[in-house]
């Protein structure tokens, strides 16, 4: 077992060093090939160009062969201000729904409101260079920006926004864990059903200590990835 363990490694480091050294796009070799090259059985080779397929570092395509994926969308993630660094591409938004609905109990508990208290509720696309990249739903609070607009959704900085309807953030809990896509998911996004993704849930609170946002969105496994930067 321990040797076939291995034989997978040595596999999937010649694998990343062809993903790491070729443009996106590239092929990689056949399977055949790869297996004349390092001298391992074709299961030991399919398994490893399997798991660089599954987390979006190898693209197959039917007929044609492997391919080098392109690189993943990063987002830096430091402590400090309410403002992320941008995470690169050029980023935009497309409002799916937008309305007034009661909070309901589970989001009223997130937002320390009544069931009945009357929220935004926002279900926006967030695309990379037009490329689909993740569907957010958010929960504002009415009483916070009563008079906030589509435009507010869909330009620019959605903080940014808050502020000029007089809501001054100022920290916000985020929590990542890994999930897969539904059908409904699956379609927005353009990739198949039961696709690695990303689930980030963030409450964010405002310099009086109201809850003002509750979050969740999903995030395509394939194309985004978070880096983070530690100091010591």
């Amino acid at each position: 077992m321990g040797e076939a363990i291995l034989k997978r490694e040595r596999v999937r480091d010649h694998l990343l060093e062809l993903i790491e050294t070729h443009p996106a796009g590239a092929p990689i070799p056949a399977e055949r090939v790869l297996c004349q090259q390092l001298s391992v059985s074709r299961p030991t080779v399919r398994s490893a160009v399997e798991e660089l397929v599954n987390t979006g570092l190898l693209i197959r395509q039917h007929g044609r062969g492997t391919f080098v994926a392109r690189p993943k969308i990063a987002q830096e993630m430091v402590s400090g201000p309410m403002s992320l660094p941008q995470a690169s591409g050029t980023w935009e938004s497309r409002v799916l729904e937008h309305a007034r609905i009661p909070a309901g109990a589970r989001v009223g508990r997130r937002l320390h409101l009544s069931p009945a208290a009357e929220i935004h509720y926002i279900a926006r696309l967030r695309l990379v260079d037009g490329e689909p990249m993740a569907i957010e739903y958010l929960h504002v609070p009415t009483e916070v920006a009563p008079a906030l607009t589509l435009h507010d959704m869909e330009s620019g900085d959605f903080y940014e926004r808050l502020r000029e309807h007089g809501v001054k953030v100022s920290e916000a809990v985020q929590s990542i864990e890994p999930t897969v896509t539904n059908e409904s998911e699956a379609a927005l996004l353009a990739v198949p059903v039961f696709a690695p993704a990303l689930l980030f849930e963030r409450l964010t609170t405002d310099a009086e200590g109201r809850q003002v946002e509750y979050v969740h969105s999903i995030y395509r496994g394939d194309r985004y990835k978070i880096v983070s930067r530690l100091t010591f």
